[in-house]
């Protein structure tokens, strides 16, 4: 795997937030999509909060919270040098401070571990590689195939909430059941939020959040529709009025409110 930064040739620049954001990404590799922007958009922050991304790649979820939340303290674990390095380049690109970190989450690297956070978000792995095939390109098969469980990264985000801190993941449906399970474990006041491509269509994705020392019951939200229409019938997008304010606006998502 290669661990040196990016070339320029390598690289796309990509709006996000209707232009707020310009994001470096390689052409090859992991890119983002709105997963991240949905993500983003969840997160119940206030203005001076601290967040930390686990997992934060070029940077993408961290800076659009940071885009709609004025003096967010923003800090990123970053497993692949190569995409810290870059996330540091689009925190600067787009002026914020964005203090990224490189190393793994199941071995914090001692800068984070005595810290703690307002928030604490994650868009791990999606695939399970015992049941999926893997990526060719290196850097997008590690941020799309699991290499440490789901348990793991809702530890680590635990550990780094502070106390009524907010940890919220994004994930597939089909992993809720062990990502209920996990912060379970560790937080309380679960809340999940199907997110729906289309009406009559079953939810793909989940976003799902907890709280730290959280006493309240699971909570079930009513499903967030992406797409308008039963199906995409003419080219371009067709998200529904809701889902492009969140893309294009910044707003936030039901979760955050």
């Amino acid at each position: 795997m290669r661990t040196d930064p990016f070339g320029q040739d390598e690289l796309s620049r990509d709006a996000f937030l209707g232009g707020r954001l310009v994001v470096a990404q390689p052409r090859a590799g992991y890119r983002a999509g709105i997963d991240p922007v949905l993500l983003a958009a969840s997160v119940p922050a206030g203005p001076g909060d601290s967040l930390l991304d686990l997992g934060c790649g070029a940077g993408v979820a961290g800076l659009c919270v940071a885009a709609r939340v004025s003096g967010l303290r923003l800090t990123g674990l970053e497993v692949q040098p190569a995409y810290a390095d870059l996330a540091r380049q689009n925190g600067a690109q787009n002026g914020v401070a964005f203090e990224v970190v490189t190393g793994d989450l199941t071995a914090m690297p001692e800068v984070l571990r005595q810290r703690q956070f307002d928030h604490v978000i994650a868009n791990p792995p999606y695939f399970d590689r015992r049941a999926s095939t893997a990526a060719q390109d290196p850097g997008r098969e590690r941020a799309m195939g699991e290499a440490a469980p789901l348990s793991d990264w809702v530890a680590a985000a635990a550990r780094r909430a502070s106390p009524k801190g907010t940890v919220t993941f994004i994930q597939r449906a089909e992993r809720l059941p062990d990502l209920l399970a996990a912060m379970a474990a560790h937080l309380g006041s679960l809340e999940v939020l199907p997110l729906i491509p289309r009406r009559g269509r079953a939810a793909r994705l989940v976003l799902i959040r907890g709280r730290k020392g959280g006493r309240a019951a699971l909570r079930l939200l009513d499903g967030w529709l992406l797409h308008a229409g039963a199906a995409h019938e003419r080219d371009g997008e067709n998200y529904t009025v809701a889902t492009a304010l969140v893309l294009r606006e910044a707003a936030a998502l039901p979760l955050a409110r």
